[in-house]
């Protein structure tokens, strides 16, 4: 069986983060492991605290994993201080990391700043180089590039800078009231776009988390990066279009919605 580790923060309602990734990673066949870079309180409606790992601990965790089960894929998900990516950078080097896959988390949806300029910085000098794509969402590339990005042209043209100075692929993800549920890959000099189906669902916490771990999770069954893109958007669109309603915020998608066998039944009342 493949492997993937997420390297990520851990969120208490279930619906993104190491949660999501992880089953993400066991729906689409491979077995997920994780490195925790930081505990949070949050549920559908916001986060109310935040405990970030020391990186001696987030050092340890990855010296755990990769030791025993190495990974056949890395997903990096938010981290918040410059020590813990410098600590997750560190580690990759040391056991020579694959198909490592990086959701550059630092804007909001409501456009609110996630981590420190300083941080920024750091990912960019220091985890970037290591990744095979970057999938950064309008807000996230207009920081990356300090342009905005106001039309499809201004997508192509954020993502290849982001590819050429980091000299990977970029995933560069539609919406935010630009280009739907479309998605533009740069890699190579060259660029494809995936468009995907507009599902009218207001539950999409966890989207960013649960489409880079299907990515990695793809990467790590040896499917390439354009069928990995592929394969990852058919799912997040099933797992949008099942409809789960849960919590009182904008809540989870439904990971498990292809996963149907004796095991998944409701007792008969």
């Amino acid at each position: 069986m493949r492997t993937a580790v997420t390297i990520a923060g851990s969120d208490s309602s279930g619906g993104a983060g190491i949660q999501a990734d992880i089953k993400t990673m066991m729906a689409n066949g491979v077995y997920a492991m994780s490195a925790i870079t930081a505990l949070t309180a949050q549920n559908t409606t916001g986060v109310t605290s935040i405990l970030n790992a020391t990186p001696e601990f987030l050092g340890q965790e990855l010296d755990a994993i990769f030791t025993d089960i190495y990974p056949d894929a890395v997903k990096i998900g938010m981290v918040s201080e410059s020590s813990l990516i410098h600590t997750i950078a560190e580690k990759l080097r040391r056991y020579e990391a694959k198909n490592i896959v990086v959701d550059p988390v630092m804007v909001a949806t409501s456009g609110a700043r996630l981590i420190s300029e300083e941080a920024v910085e750091t990912l960019k000098k220091e985890l970037f180089p290591l990744s095979c794509i970057l999938t950064p969402n309008i807000p996230e590339a207009e920081v990356l590039t300090g342009m905005e990005v106001k039309t499809t042209e201004d997508m192509i043209e954020a993502a290849k800078r982001i590819s050429e100075e980091y000299h990977c692929a970029v995933l560069c993800k539609g919406g935010h009231q630009l280009n739907d549920a479309n998605d533009l890959l740069y890699a190579d000099g060259t660029y494809r776009w995936f468009h995907g189906k507009r599902i009218s669902n207001p539950n999409t916490h966890g989207t960013g988390c649960t489409l880079s771990s299907a990515i990695a999770s793809n990467l790590a069954k040896g499917f390439s990066l354009e069928e990995s893109v592929e394969r990852a958007k058919d799912y997040i669109s099933g797992a949008l279009a099942a409809m789960l309603d849960l919590g009182k915020g904008s809540g989870p998608m439904d990971h498990g919605f292809a996963i149907d066998n004796t095991y998944t039944k409701e007792a008969e009342v």
